[in-house]
């Protein structure tokens, strides 16, 4: 068996003395790991870093096989970021988070591209953060938990939505929202496709799909949201103070 294409590093693992266990995010083959033979060595270890786009082919004996990675250097910028914590910790969160939501070697094309949007963002702490949130909404919506925010659950209406439902994943109204607010999730209009942020919409957007992604997607395999995710979200709040 053997394939040949881009992919994203999202997570190394030592293997040995000499080799590491890659996972990378492909968009023709998913999340797929695979052994590269010399993988802690000096040459390899600047190319295996979380966030490098990278050329790949992977050849097995077996489809099953976990499989060996030739590794060739693509597109390196992830380094640069090691130096800004923030758009660092925004990396070291997506990687994880792929990682760990997405099924492995089952195809993802529109998580890929938009985590290529994400990662070319990162630059611009003004416009990553709320990308962010819309990868993970749309994460969701991949993995068959998409959240529907196009009419009130209760009413029907399409004006006012600035609630979702925790249990539904339903957007919900001002008016019908109102008696039960202190249990609904606050939805920010940019999710809604609206234009402009307001203070709070990020922190609103991370704890609104933060939310369904444990429950949905995490809880049912005995899983929790990674300490990267937690990492991120507390060096945002820190930058906005």
């Amino acid at each position: 068996m053997e394939w040949s294409g881009p992919g994203r590093i999202i997570a190394v693992r030592p293997h040995g003395e000499t080799s590491a266990v890659v996972e990378a995010l492909t968009p023709d083959h998913g999340r797929h790991a695979g052994l590269v033979r010399g993988g802690r060595s000096r040459a390899l270890r600047p190319v295996l870093q979380p966030g490098n786009r990278v050329i790949l082919t992977w050849r097995a004996r077996l489809e099953d096989h976990l499989g060996a990675f030739q590794v060739e250097p693509d597109d390196l910028s992830a380094g640069h970021l090691m130096e800004d914590r923030l758009a660092l910790s925004g990396l070291n969160a997506a990687c994880a988070m792929a990682s760990l939501c997405l099924p492995e070697r089952e195809r993802h094309p529109a998580v890929y591209d938009a985590f290529e949007v994400l990662i070319s963002a990162l630059d611009d702490p003004d416009l990553w953060p709320a990308i962010f949130v819309r990868w993970e909404a749309g994460l969701l919506a991949d993995l068959g938990y998409g959240l529907d925010l196009r009419r009130c659950a209760a009413t029907g209406v399409t004006t006012e939505l600035i609630y979702v439902s925790p249990k539904s994943g339903r957007a919900v109204c001002a008016t019908a929202g109102e008696p039960y607010k202190e249990r609904m999730l606050a939805l920010p209009a940019f999710l809604r496709g609206e234009p402009g942020l307001e203070p709070g919409d990020v922190e609103a957007g991370l704890r609104l799909t933060g939310h369904f992604i444990e429950r949905r997607v995490l809880w049912p395999a005995d899983r929790q949201l990674p300490e990267a995710r937690a990492r991120m979200i507390e060096r945002l709040n820190s930058a906005e103070e």
